[in-house]
């Protein structure tokens, strides 16, 4: 007997705000077709003055509670990965456990930037697994729009608010890759990489800081890794590439998304896409195209799924997993 966690719900939570690209154009020297042509990006949600990163996340887990048909305290834990939380202390995740009315187990947050969901649910995994959790809400959630520096063109465009929740479940299986649920994991960081992407603030300077990228050299990196992150993953547990049904790809921008799939030998076809509607939302951009993905009947009981993502850090990973 092999214990897997398996998905059992899932949803999702945008801002009301719609950002359009053409709202930029007005303060910066930009455009709605140079940010298409060079991102995929078409909008983005901003949210409201006053909402907060655990906002967001409560009104993600929430959905996802009603999706699997639980209550708060059905879950044993949740895991949230942000960078953007509340505050410096307490977790998000213990903010959503309050608003959610849980009132047993145990929550905190994970911050691996726009890897983090994958770290999540890496972290997740391994205490179901382990079996100090039957059951566990995993999250990414994020307000970017409270770090950009609205002068900078190359940035401040990119980046939207939003988040994503599944619940992983421990299920039996029988230890091979027909299993449902997390197959494997593979997780990277290179620490040499830090200045490429990262924000210029935080609490030991006392500042909040702005994000702060050199996109080529995102850019570079990101294609190369996410393919040798993903093709990992894959070769750990034995699945070839036509047997993927699906990459839920970190969303940050058209143009890594299509060369990763092609470096590992997919078409987009295989590709459940949604960077033209959220933007780059960071550690809630994976939860995010899951929901999304499988509200538009793309995602089905039994695919394999491959998510891989990187961010600041560098940080860097995927996971496998049967739907």
């Amino acid at each position: 007997m092999t214990i897997r966690s398996v998905v059992v719900g899932l949803g999702h939570y945008l801002p009301e705000r719609v950002v359009p690209n053409s709202e930029f154009e007005a303060e910066l020297d930009t455009s709605d077709e140079w940010i298409k042509s060079r991102s995929g990006i078409e909008r983005r949600h901003f949210a409201a003055e006053g909402e907060t990163t655990s906002d967001l996340a409560t009104k993600a887990a929430q959905n996802a509670l009603a999706n699997a048909g639980l209550s708060a305290n059905d879950l044993d834990a949740i895991v949230l990965a942000t960078s953007t939380a509340d505050l410096t202390f307490p977790s998000a995740a213990t903010m959503v456990q309050a608003a959610l009315g849980m009132t047993r187990g145990f929550a905190y947050d994970v911050q691996a930037v726009c890897a983090g969901f994958v770290y999540a649910l890496a972290n997740a995994n391994a205490l179901i697994v382990s079996g100090q959790a039957k059951r566990i809400m995993v999250i990414g959630a994020e307000t970017f729009s409270r770090i950009m520096d609205w002068s900078d063109r190359s940035t401040c465009v990119l980046f939207g608010d939003g988040a994503g929740a599944v619940i992983i479940e421990a299920q039996e299986g029988v230890g091979d890759k027909t299993d449902r649920g997390i197959l494997s994991v593979d997780l990277n960081s290179d620490g040499q990489h830090r200045d490429i992407l990262y924000v210029d603030g935080g609490v030991s300077t006392q500042t909040t800081g702005f994000l702060r990228m050199q996109g080529k050299e995102v850019f570079r990196h990101a294609v190369e890794k996410l393919a040798q992150t993903a093709t990992t993953a894959m070769e750990k547990v034995g699945i070839s590439g036509d047997e993927v049904d699906w990459i839920v790809p970190h969303q940050a921008n058209i143009r890594i998304i299509q060369g990763t799939a092609k470096k590992l030998g997919l078409s987009m076809d295989h590709v459940v896409v949604t960077v033209q509607d959220h933007g780059n939302t960071s550690a809630a951009s994976i939860p995010l195209a899951l929901s999304v993905g499988a509200e538009r009947g793309q995602i089905k009981r039994g695919d394999v799924i491959v998510t891989e993502a990187i961010g600041g850090g560098l940080a860097w990973g995927a996971v496998v997993l049967r739907w």
